[in-house]
C-alpha cells in the first residue's frame, strides 16, 4: 500500500511534465514524450516488480506458500482483464453507435439490427468480467 502512496505523486508530477511538453512544438516534443514513456514503463515494471517480489519467510516454506497460491497475482490478472475488456468495450461501441445513428437516421428499420451490433460490443466487457470472477474464486 505504502508503494502506492508514494507512486501515484510521482506518476501525477510526471504527467504534468508531459502535459507541459506537449504544448511546445518540434521535434523535441516527441523526444521527450518518448523519454517520459519509457521512464513511466520502466517505473511500472519496477512497481510491479516490488508487488509481486515474495517475502523470505514465504522462500523458507514453500509448501506453505503454494498450499495458499498467489492470490495478489490473481487479483492483479483479474484487474487488467477487466480493464482491457472495458477499455476495448469502449472503443468497439464507439465505433458501432456512431454507425448504428448513422444508419438509423437514413433508414430508421435497421433500429433493431443495429442495437443488436452495438450488444454484441457491450458483450466484450462482459467476457472480462467472467473472467475476473474465475480468477478470483481461483484465488
Amino acid at each position: 500500500m505504502i508503494v502506492w502512496l508514494i507512486a501515484l505523486p510521482v506518476v501525477a508530477v510526471v504527467l504534468a511534465i508531459g502535459r507541459g511538453l506537449l504544448r511546445r512544438s518540434g521535434h523535441t516534443t516527441l523526444r521527450w514524450v518518448l523519454a517520459t514513456n519509457s521512464l513511466l514503463l520502466t517505473g511500472a515494471g519496477a512497481l510491479l516488480t516490488v508487488a509481486l517480489d515474495h517475502h523470505p519467510a514465504q522462500a523458507a516454506a514453500p509448501a506453505v506458500a503454494a498450499a495458499q497460491g498467489s492470490g495478489s497475482a490473481a487479483l492483479i490478472g483479474a484487474a487488467i482483464s477487466v480493464a482491457g475488456a472495458s477499455i476495448g468495450a469502449a472503443i468497439a461501441v464507439a465505433y458501432t453507435g456512431a454507425a448504428a445513428v448513422a444508419a438509423i437516421s437514413e433508414r430508421p428499420e435497421l433500429f433493431g439490427r443495429a442495437m443488436v451490433i452495438v450488444g454484441l460490443a457491450e458483450g466484450i466487457a462482459i467476457y472480462g468480467l467472467v473472467v475476473a470472477i474465475i480468477l478470483i474464486g481461483k484465488s
